[in-house]
């Protein structure tokens, strides 16, 4: 966050393969009104692939260049940002923390969470070796054995634990990307996984509280998260994306890739190429993206049982039928996820979901309890201090 006269403005910054996009709110006057989007600017990547950072210099040139619009656009400077961790580097695991209570008097403090989440971090460093924990969240407790329902903080016992779901990605992957950010003359404020960050600004509270699938389907990248009981219940990355659509186009029908790009998007009129040779190969590429979900959801147990059904962002949600293609694979309930909390979208599609997600997360930290930053929450107490900010998000 960045002050102008006073006021707070938030910006957000997502380093996609494809794109680097950039999105500079400001607060609402009330918690129930929309943040105001004071101006945007894009670049294309360069330096990048799957997520990974492969010419350091390369994108921090596209970070300054889209820094640059979104500046002119909002007509002032940025010097701090929250960016997003993306790629197929990004990986869950689940770990399991126990403290005794001995020094509380058996009684469950903070401190005592947060002591029982960092021993579910230590037993999974061994599993994360050349990795950086992003964001660690309580998924359930016990007392003694004895499962807790709602808040720990106050019962009495022996024996606290933690179960805990790690979101991690490579250090060097990390580290190469906050290096980039700064290169470009930006403080990074903070790091979030992109599926976390556009499901802020894509999913209400009743599709996280039923049961609902983020999907973003990037240019070479399909992420998906899964929340349950308003919590992520899973993450996963899947190495394919939009790219591989226009790549399929190219070959069949023997064009440029610009061309196979232009005609997958529909830009093209007038072609050579059946229709319906285009639909059935564009048909037939997203089917395996699908049943590639569907075999991730049978593995976490939840095939065909979120009822708030799927969510699809990114620039792959502007291909023709792909709800309808998701809907038939899935046999779950569909649809495209637009930012929400816009007064007027303008030229916002789902691409910016990740970078305005990122500003309504800076926006919903300020505003929740002074003692406990929605960053500490994130990476500390998800389900002991949420209660503080639920009133906050949509």
């Amino acid at each position: 966050m960045s002050r102008i006269m006073q006021r707070p403005i938030y910006t957000g910054i997502d380093v996609g393969s494809f794109q680097v996009k950039v999105v500079v709110a400001a607060p609402p006057e009330t918690h129930d009104l929309p943040m105001s989007i004071v101006g945007t600017g894009s670049a294309p990547t360069r330096g990048m692939r799957h997520g990974y950072i492969t010419d350091i210099k390369e994108v921090t040139q596209s970070i300054r260049d889209a820094v640059s619009r979104a500046s002119q656009s909002a007509k002032m400077p940025i010097k701090q940002a929250r960016i997003s961790i993306g790629g197929i580097s990004l990986e869950e695991l689940r770990s399991t923390g126990e403290v005794t209570l001995t020094t509380s008097g058996g009684l469950v403090t903070d401190r005592d969470i947060e002591r029982a989440l960092k021993e579910s971090e230590k037993k999974a460093m061994s599993r994360l070796l050349n990795r950086t924990i992003i964001h660690t969240i309580p998924l359930a407790y016990r007392i003694d054995g004895a499962p807790i329902q709602g808040r720990a903080q106050g019962l009495q016992g022996t024996k606290l634990a933690v179960d805990t779901l790690l979101f991690s990605t490579l250090t060097q992957h990390h580290d190469d990307l906050i290096d980039a950010v700064e290169a470009a003359g930006i403080d990074v404020e903070g790091t979030m996984v992109s599926p976390l960050a556009a499901s802020f600004v894509t999913l209400t509270k009743a599709q996280k509280t039923a049961g609902v699938l983020l999907a973003n389907l990037g240019a070479e990248t399909f992420s998906l998260i899964v929340f349950d009981d308003n919590v992520p219940l899973s993450l996963k990355v899947l190495s394919v994306g939009s790219s591989d659509i226009t790549n399929a186009i190219a070959l069949a029908f023997q064009l440029s890739l610009t061309e196979a790009e232009q005609l997958k998007r529909g830009a093209v009129t007038g072609s050579d190429i059946p229709q319906k040779k285009l639909t059935t190969l564009t048909h037939a590429r997203l089917k395996t993206l699908f049943e590639s979900i569907d075999a991730h959801l049978k593995t976490i147990g939840r095939q065909r049982l979120l009822p708030a059904g799927i969510v699809i962002t990114g620039g792959g949600a502007a291909l023709a039928n792909i709800a309808d293609e998701a809907r038939a694979t899935l046999k779950l309930p569909a649809q495209i996820g637009m930012p929400s909390s816009i007064p007027r979208l303008g030229s916002l599609d789902p691409t910016w979901t990740v970078a305005f997600g990122l500003c309504r997360w800076g926006f919903t930290e300020d505003s929740a309890a002074p003692i406990y930053s929605f960053g500490e929450i994130l990476k500390r107490t998800w389900l002991s201090l949420w209660e503080s900010i639920r009133s906050i998000l949509p």
